[in-house]
């Protein structure tokens, strides 16, 4: 009797597989069968079962924005104020 099956080999950041065996774990799914499921999913689909964003955090505009505090901040820019000072702002 020959199997069905086939092995597939993916490289994946530790702290993720990690993270996934849990969660899928939690379902009462191995990380084979989460796999599988997204893979079907895919095909029956035809297309990725999930809608894909990219994160804003990492936008062109944000980036800059950081890049921008950050050197505001290494130029000794810097603005401190207390809760209480920052509390009396609102009003």
């Amino acid at each position: 009797m020959t199997s069905n099956t086939s092995n597939l080999n993916i490289r994946v950041d530790k702290d993720i597989k990690n993270q996934a065996e849990v969660f899928f774990g939690t379902m009462g799914l191995t990380m084979s069968a989460a796999v599988n499921i997204f893979l079907r999913q895919s095909l029956i689909q035809g297309k990725i079962p999930f809608e894909l964003k990219s994160d804003p955090f990492y936008s062109a505009s944000n980036m800059k924005a950081l890049k921008q505090a950050l050197q505001e901040l290494k130029d000794g820019k810097v603005v401190s104020k207390t809760l209480d000072e920052l509390k009396a702002m609102e009003k």
